[in-house]
């Protein structure tokens, strides 16, 4: 039995609730009681608590140990059914839903704080608007009339609980912290960059290496500076536009060297440096702020310590507590999977029905072995490469997989058109004439001239990739809401998660245990997601000490 309550805090720990019918109208008295934690920890029978938005109420129930099985987020649903109606971007919280419905003025949003670092979330102060229980439980209940009114009713009603559940994921990471040693992490920036000179605490490396730049220039040069490099460059007869390391290869100059490894410490230095450690490592543990959906296409984000960058020559900090290890787990060729499945194409279905290597099956098709060409064909046609060599690789697909190619470019060719393209459970792209603002899902070079064809162009490399990404990650808060519940009766935790891949801190002798049930959650994700469907969708796991021993 679905057994729903809405529940909101109030001033002075306490908590206002009410038990709700299916289609969200009160099912009994509206309750308050004294303490928050209580009043939620006290109802084990309730299988979906309904409240405005998780970051205000779950990292306060964490922090008293309580934990939910399932929610529903008001306002993340907001921004889905807004998205869905071809208008996301607009205010999705709790009080503009309710102005909406009431013609009242819609306030703006508040803004994401930033995380403040050793906080345990990134959102659990934010200064909401304020809006009466009972206005919240009408904004709900519109919600779940607006539900029936998208185009697959059910997937979105799975897309906005998974979504929800991917808060409960986020706050629970950050709650637990991905283990973190700093004496290790000391060990490698001075492995690196050697000791900190007094005074500047410029590490000895960087400045060696800045004055080799200096000597090969034959006057001072500050590599830190592109504009400075540029016109050394320029001086010594090299024209380049940026300082690039792609760009900088391509001439011979003595001062390539010394400057391409600069800056590759210089970035470690600067992100993930000693006042880096300081800040973001506590107790042994880094918390980043998890935000699911951060992105147009669903992708996760953190909101501080660039959570999602973490360097491979950095991992080597990321450490298992004593007795436990690391379950490290990559979904394997993920997107064209995903492929497969939204497009039922059966040729590529039944590739993606192995767990093994796809690109090689492929190149066994449809490019007489070549694996390489196979690899640069399928990607080219979900990212856009569909012109010189691109072309012909994906001539030589579509005539293997027509279906597979046919998915992609129907995307693409409705973004160039200005229409609206969704992810299978139903996310939608930004509205035409929106900014492009998913760092994966590029649009064109900046500094070329934006005529509306080029705009239209990059709207359908855009949406070409938005159906297959956005896809990816809709299977993935399935597979995480799977994997949460399985690990439910273990010490095991979730603490990391990007695009597709998954990090369990557990217990050592609980590593085969995690390592069965992420393979389970996957398969589970599949089926939920996308209905039964000969694709595998296969992990790769490893059980490390360090998060770089797993790569």
């Amino acid at each position: 039995m679905d057994e729903r309550w809405a529940v909101a805090p109030e001033e002075g720990g306490g908590a206002v609730l009410v038990a709700l019918h299916p289609d969200g109208q009160p099912a009994g008295p509206v309750l308050h009681e004294p303490d928050l934690a209580a009043a939620v920890g006290s109802r084990p029978q309730v299988t979906r608590w309904v409240w405005r938005a998780s970051a205000e109420i779950y990292p306060r129930l964490l922090a008293s140990g309580v934990r939910v099985e399932r929610c529903y987020d008001v306002e993340n649903s907001e921004g889905l059914l807004l998205g869905h109606a071809g208008r996301l971007g607009e205010p999705r919280s709790a009080a503009a839903a309710w102005a909406r419905m009431t013609g009242a003025p819609v306030p703006p949003d508040p803004p994401l704080r930033a995380v403040v670092p050793g906080e345990q979330s990134s959102l659990f102060e934010i200064q909401q608007e304020p809006i009466p229980f009972e206005a919240l439980l009408r904004v709900y209940a519109d919600q779940l009339r607006r539900h029936g009114d998208t185009e697959h009713p059910d997937r979105m009603r799975l897309l906005t609980a998974s979504e929800s559940s991917g808060m409960l994921v986020a706050a629970e990471m950050d709650r637990a912290g991905l283990p973190w040693s700093a004496t290790e992490h000391r060990q490698m920036l001075a492995e690196l960059l050697g000791e900190r000179f007094g005074g500047t605490g410029e590490p000895r490396r960087l400045t060696e290496l800045a004055d080799e730049v200096s000597a090969a220039f034959g006057r001072r040069v500050r590599p830190d500076l592109p504009a400075d490099v540029l016109k050394a460059f320029k001086q010594a007869g090299y024209q380049l536009k940026s300082t690039r390391r792609w760009e900088l290869e391509t001439i011979d100059h003595p001062a390539v060297a010394p400057l391409v490894e600069y800056k590759k410490l210089y970035r470690i230095y600067t992100a993930n440096g000693w006042s880096w450690l300081n800040d973001w490592v506590h107790d042994g543990r880094f918390r980043p702020g998890f935000v699911p959906g951060g992105t147009v296409s669903g992708r996760w984000i953190t909101n501080g310590g660039g959570g999602l960058q973490i360097p491979k020559v950095i991992r080597r900090a990321v450490v298992a507590d004593p007795g436990w290890s690391l379950v490290v787990a990559d979904a394997s060729q993920l997107e064209p999977r995903i492929l497969a499945a939204i497009s039922r194409d059966r040729a590529l279905m039944e590739v993606a029905s192995n767990p093994g290597d796809l690109y090689k099956a492929v190149s066994d098709r449809a490019f007489s072995g070549d694996r390489d060409m196979a690899k640069i064909a399928v990607l080219g046609a979900i990212y856009g490469q569909t012109s010189g060599d691109g072309l012909k690789n994906l001539a030589m697909l579509r005539k293997r997989f027509p279906q597979a190619v046919a998915y992609v470019d129907d995307a693409a060719r409705a973004g160039e058109e200005g229409k609206l393209v969704r992810t299978w459970l139903g996310r939608t792209c930004p509205p035409s004439g929106a900014p492009l603002d998913d760092a994966t899902l590029e649009g064109p070079p900046v500094d070329e001239p934006q005529t509306d064809s080029r705009h239209a162009r990059a709207r359908g490399r855009f949406t070409r990739n938005f159906v297959v990404q956005g896809s990816a990650a809709d299977w993935s808060l399935l597979m995480l809401a799977a994997l949460r519940q399985a690990l439910a009766p273990l010490k095991a935790e979730l603490v990391f998660f990007q695009h597709d891949e998954v990090i369990v801190h557990c217990p050592a002798d609980e590593a085969p245990v995690v390592t069965a049930a992420i393979q389970t959650a996957s398969d589970l994700a599949g089926t939920l997601t996308f209905g039964p469907t000969p694709t595998r969708f296969a992990f790769s796991t490893a059980t490390v000490k360090t998060y770089a021993e797993a790569k």
